[in-house]
């Protein structure tokens, strides 16, 4: 490790003369001093709807995660109920999806993901109406009231990494990718969606939201982000058909499903986490296991990405971005959560972390790098389209300093929302501690260990297996300690 992570930081003057000194424009700062009623982070938005306004009571967010510990059926298990009623507790006052949702069961990222259930013995309302009844009472329990709390359920389908049956992926591709083909051994026959399929997961993505509006959500987010199929679609420039090769055809089942919903339910807020920017697909270096962009120059130019620079797609182009939000706020979309390539194979970039999964590579440079990414990324999008409420990511390698960071970039209008996952699993009040001007507790920061994703990639269950005990006590902390150890050999 040639960078210092942030938790071994004394001050936060120290803090900020490194995040200055990895920023060569100095466009970004560090505020010294956070919390409090008068925070930024503590201020309610407020934004306008078809139906009237609409308040959130503060600036946190908690992102919708897969925690691999639903049951098979599609319902949710102890974990997954105790999950929620953590986030409840938060003190975050917009719950983006809490879950990813899976529209049907071969879209699911793992077997124990929640999804619709085409069986009618299923009964998929009253096991949606469970977890949003337990993350309510528990904000009512934690914090008073509801009034100035938004939930959303987060519709998905994983496409190229549907792993419905285990750990073995089985792909729903939206169009060949020579890279990630021979990454993850597939052959030029794989099946490649047909736009009939498309349409059928577009319908079963409105008969989801519907039923998400019928128990209660005030929102769905219509997935578009981490290379899964929505995600997929952006960039599909060699795909022909109704959904590939142009932007209108690569946008359209994300129109088509967004105004199906709208018209279904008027009421309902539509959301989108988009990965606003992508990469070229990263690989371990002979010799050090760094990643790097392996063979891109053999690929170019690059026809599989969205917000890429065909010509060099470790760089952004964000001219499709830019109209794809222009495109959401016509279509009523409430917000955009912004988020930048996939944990499969950028997560160095995705999840800036220390200490990388089992299957990832060690960061190319300093991960605060890659959290200032995020946050330019954010501030050029905010300058492109101005008027559309953003919600940033990667902000839990930050640790000690999120406020610190969180709060000048709220302050300036760069973003409205700040969104966590992975600390949430480990420290689920930090927002509610913020918001009150307590001082973090340090002892359940996440440190960005990777176990959360690295369980999952082994068939566990998600969740802070170093910090949280009701994870530490399960014996896949001790297969997660032998993997992590493996993995550092590597």
């Amino acid at each position: 490790m040639d960078f210092t992570p942030p938790g071994r930081f004394k001050t936060a003057e120290d803090f900020r003369d490194r995040w200055r000194e990895l920023d060569a424009d100095r466009g970004l700062d560090c505020d010294l001093e956070v919390g409090g009623p008068e925070d930024p982070l503590a201020a309610a938005f407020e934004f306008t709807t078809p139906d009237g306004p609409r308040r959130v009571g503060n600036r946190f967010v908690v992102h919708p995660m897969e925690g691999w510990d639903a049951n098979a059926d599609g319902s949710p298990s102890e974990d997954t109920i105790r999950r929620w009623s953590r986030f409840g507790e938060s003190g975050a006052k917009l719950i983006w999806g809490g879950e990813a949702y899976a529209v049907q069961p071969d879209g699911r990222a793992n077997p124990n993901q929640l999804h619709l259930n085409p069986d009618p013995a299923v009964d998929d309302a009253a096991n949606l109406r469970t977890l949003l009844d337990t993350l309510k009472t528990a904000h009512r329990a934690a914090h008073g009231s509801t009034d100035d709390l938004l939930t959303g359920l987060q519709l998905t389908h994983s496409g190229r990494f549907s792993r419905p049956s285990g750990t073995t992926m089985s792909p729903r591709i939206a169009e060949l990718n020579p890279v990630l083909s021979a990454k993850y051994g597939l052959d030029a026959n794989v099946h490649v969606l047909t736009d009939g399929e498309l349409r059928a997961i577009s319908d079963n993505m409105v008969k989801a939201a519907c039923l998400a509006a019928d128990v209660g959500f005030d929102f769905v987010d219509v997935k578009c982000c981490h290379g899964y199929l929505l995600h997929e679609l952006l960039g599909a420039h060699t795909r022909g058909g109704d959904y590939g090769g142009s932007f209108e055809n690569r946008t359209r089942l994300f129109r088509d499903t967004v105004n199906a919903i709208r018209g279904e339910r008027p009421g309902l807020l539509v959301g989108c986490r988009v990965s606003i920017t992508d990469t070229y697909p990263l690989f371990r270096r002979d010799g050090d296991a760094i990643g790097h962009p392996k063979g891109v120059e053999n690929h170019l130019p690059w026809r599989h990405g969205f917000g890429v620079n065909a010509m060099d797609p470790t760089t952004s182009d964000f001219t499709e971005p830019q109209a794809f939000l222009e495109s959401c706020r016509d279509l009523g979309v409430f917000a955009a959560n912004l988020t930048v390539g996939s944990p499969y194979y950028c997560p160095h970039l995705q999840r800036p972390a220390a200490y990388p999964p089992s299957d990832g590579y060690l960061p190319p440079r300093d991960p605060l790098c890659e959290v200032q990414r995020h946050l330019h990324t954010v501030r050029t999008i905010r300058a492109l389209v101005p008027d559309l409420p953003l919600v940033g990511s990667g902000w839990s390698y930050l640790q000690e300093w999120l406020p610190n960071i969180a709060r000048v970039e709220v302050r300036l209008g760069m973003v409205d929302f700040v969104g966590l996952g992975r600390s949430m699993l480990s420290y689920p009040t930090l927002p509610a501690d913020v918001v009150a001007g307590r001082p973090l507790d340090r002892k359940q920061l996440c440190r960005t260990f990777s176990d959360c994703t690295t369980a999952p990639r082994n068939g566990m269950i998600s969740g802070c297996y170093p910090l949280d005990e009701h994870y530490k006590s399960m014996p896949q902390a001790v297969e997660l300690k032998v993997l992590r150890k493996e993995a550092s050999k590597a």
